[in-house]
């Protein structure tokens, strides 16, 4: 690999590529020095656990899954590959462990969209309520308005 400060996607891509060329022991130790020089990016952890788990390295294997999710918390797809990776190892109670932190993940992400989607409705409901004050009507008799007139309508077209 050249000396040049080069991407960490790029030098990923290359130890991949020396992975897929049956290079196996060097893609783990470019992968080494690519988590030495971006010890923040989580995909070169896991590709790591994956080729030292190809290799046989098992706890290695364990250590740098448990890496890749330590820096993804909220992710559900670390803790998956997490999961599978664990059962390839043999080590059904981390990979237990490991889908229910998926699980969890996945629960709190559609939490968080819920909220966000309430969030906007509330403030939605608010501009509805000043736009009303504003026109000099309450936003019941707005909202009564509206059914009235809904109602209305489905009369007229039921005729």
């Amino acid at each position: 690999m050249s000396e040049t400060k080069k991407s960490k996607e790029t030098w990923y891509d290359e130890c991949v590529a020396l992975q897929q060329d049956g290079e196996l022991a060097l893609a783990v130790a470019e992968l080494k020095k690519l988590i030495e020089a971006y010890p923040e990016y989580p995909l070169a952890r896991l590709a790591l656990a994956v080729f030292e788990q190809e290799k046989g390295n098992e706890p290695a294997a364990l250590e740098a899954m448990q890496a890749a999710c330590d820096l993804e918390r909220d992710d559900p797809f670390y803790f998956t590959a997490f999961s599978a990776l664990a059962i390839k190892c043999g080590d059904h109670e981390r990979a237990e462990a490991a889908l229910m932190k998926a699980q969890e993940a996945r629960l709190e992400e559609q939490l968080r969209k819920m909220n966000e989607l309430r969030n906007q409705e509330l403030a939605a409901r608010a501009e509805r309520d000043k736009a009303a004050a504003e026109a000099g009507t309450s936003a019941d008799e707005s909202n009564a308005d509206e059914s009235g007139a809904d109602e209305a309508n489905e009369s007229a077209s039921n005729e």
